[in-house]
């Protein structure tokens, strides 16, 4: 079994407009899925992506509203990072960036950066032949538009911790020091850690968890693996868009295994994607309620038409 790179990243906002205007019109991401969180539904569980809404692209967010910023330390993700293609797409980033109030750090064929919130991204240029996941926005050339995830830095006061858990029940092959990339048929991403003692505290700007992709045929096989491993996972969620197993990785982090499909347009046709509030069917009667307590959210894309 093999499991096909990263299948999103989800981080915590206090901020839903503020989020939703960072990551669809500066960072040019689709806003693909409108949703609540299904363990809390008076949370907002918003979705960005490519186009087409494919999962391996999906940065997603709870909204708690006005949370107190967190900061990352061992046990938790720190640094996001994205593929791009060219260092002329970085040199794009590097101006979009600056023009937006952000400040950046450019190493070369590297620029890092962070969200509003303190949410640390990078942007790498990475030679790869994994399908560009990209969106569409009038002011991103395609050449230049985030291509999907090239994969996530921890933190952790120990990477031997993890070594064996990763390489023997997760199939990850080493890549440096501390890093490992794994790889399926049709894509991969790295995880890499970065050693510190300093404890996180949870919070907007910090990451919650890191799902990686799985088919559905092997998901129930994946979950048997890392239970005889002792990571102690959940049984299998159905979250109506993907199945899910959740878990923590030897060093503290978050892991999720989560099924490539059934996907956002379960409920929803890829033209609309986003627009409207999507609620899987369980939770449908809670429509009347959630609208009332969720914070008004604009369709990002009719407001840029002018609608």
């Amino acid at each position: 079994m093999k499991l096909e790179g990263v299948h999103h990243v989800t981080a915590i906002t206090g901020d839903a407009p503020g989020n939703v205007h960072f990551y669809t019109r500066v960072l040019g991401l689709r806003l693909v899925k409108k949703s609540v969180n299904q363990d809390d539904p008076t949370v907002y569980h918003l979705f960005y992506g490519d186009e087409k809404g494919a999962p391996g692209n999906d940065i997603t967010f709870f909204e708690y509203p006005g949370a107190a910023p967190g900061r990352a330390g061992a046990g938790m993700v720190h640094r996001i990072e994205w593929r791009v293609g060219s260092s002329e797409a970085l040199d794009f980033w590097e101006e979009r960036l600056a023009a937006e109030g952000i400040e950046t750090d450019r190493a070369n064929d590297y620029l890092v950066f962070s969200d509003h919130e303190g949410l640390e991204h990078g942007l790498a240029l990475v030679e790869t032949k994994d399908e560009p996941l990209t969106a569409d926005h009038p002011e991103i050339p395609k050449e230049f538009a985030l291509q999907g995830f090239n994969g996530v830095h921890a933190y952790t006061s120990d990477p031997e911790k993890s070594r064996t858990f990763f390489e023997q029940t997760l199939e990850f092959s080493p890549s440096g020091d501390a890093a490992w990339e794994v790889r399926g048929d049709q894509r991969g991403g790295f995880y890499s850690f970065d050693q510190t003692s300093e404890r996180g505290v949870p919070g907007a700007g910090t990451v919650h968890h890191v799902a990686w992709a799985a088919s559905m045929e092997e998901h129930e096989a994946w979950q048997k693996r890392v239970s005889e491993a002792g990571a102690s996972p959940t049984p299998v969620i159905d979250r109506f868009y993907f199945k899910s197993i959740y878990f923590r990785e030897p060093s503290g982090v978050l892991f999720e295994i989560a099924t490539i499909g059934p996907g956002f347009t379960a409920d929803e046709p890829l033209e609309s994607l986003g627009e409207h509030l999507s609620l899987p069917p369980d939770y449908e009667p809670l429509r009347e309620r959630l609208e009332q307590v969720l914070t008004p959210l604009p369709d990002p894309r009719a407001s840029r038409a002018g609608k």
